[in-house]
């Protein structure tokens, strides 16, 4: 990471409760340019919470989102997201799935899917754009899932998740497959997750929460150079970092 990337997301001191319980405790992230942040924590932490709160869908009691500067607390539609589930529209062709951010913001059906096309073959889909979703894979469904998400915002891109649903296999594939594509997506990520070697591997740094209330307890910078493949998660050093983790968790 470059100390002069530019800031792509800014939380300033962001707090949140629901019904005096509180859930988010005067968090303070950034994201740069072209980044893989992971926020890692345990489940229930208050880590949908935060991501609703970067995605404008809730408000935080106090605190900001900056997104290039620009004030974005409480608004939407500037950044991507995208759940653990794929949310694939089963009596819609792949094609015309992915095509819907576009379609939503007023484009044609016909200069939508135009759009999409030279995609297919980034995301690994070539040959799959007039399937239906019950014939891909979960792997397969998820890259589709994936590419919906990137069509809506290709800069910034919130993932909660999106390979816990997965077998260990293919979700390995994915992460692997995941790295393999960010330099041609050239997006800045924000990755929520709480397989601690998944943060890892995926990372430029993490950011470790404490339970709910969810608060930073550490943020990581991951020293290992890119690309990576899976022979990484047997070396020292990527050992060191996932015990560290493990100590603070």
């Amino acid at each position: 990471m470059n100390s002069c990337q530019k800031n792509k997301v800014l939380i300033k001191g962001v707090s949140k409760s629901f019904e005096n319980l509180l859930i988010v405790d005067d968090i303070s992230i950034e994201l740069r340019e072209k980044e893989f942040v992971t926020i890692l924590g345990p489940s229930g932490s208050g880590k949908s919470t935060l991501f609703n709160i970067i995605s404008g869908l809730i408000k935080p009691d106090s605190g900001k989102v900056y997104i290039e500067g620009e004030d974005f607390t409480g608004k939407t539609g500037r950044v991507s997201y995208m759940y653990q589930k794929d949310l694939l529209l089963s009596w819609k062709k792949i094609i015309d799935n992915v095509s819907m951010p576009l379609i939503i913001k007023g484009e044609r059906k016909e200069d939508a899917r135009e759009k999409v096309k030279k995609y297919f073959e980034i995301f690994g889909l070539e040959g799959f754009e007039y399937k239906y979703p019950h014939q891909l894979s979960g792997g397969m469904k998820q890259r589709a899932a994936l590419m919906r998400t990137y069509m809506f915002s290709k800069d910034i891109i919130l993932l909660d998740e999106p390979f816990g649903g997965l077998d260990a296999i293919t979700k390995s594939k994915m992460q692997s497959w995941l790295l393999d594509i960010l330099d041609r997506l050239e997006a800045s990520i924000l990755f929520i997750t709480h397989d601690i070697e998944e943060a890892i591997f995926l990372s430029d740094r993490i950011y470790i929460l404490s339970d709910r209330p969810a608060r930073i307890k550490e943020e990581i910078k991951i020293d290992i150079s890119k690309p990576r493949n899976s022979d990484v998660i047997t070396t020292n050093k990527f050992n060191n970092i996932k015990r560290h983790i493990l100590d603070l968790l």
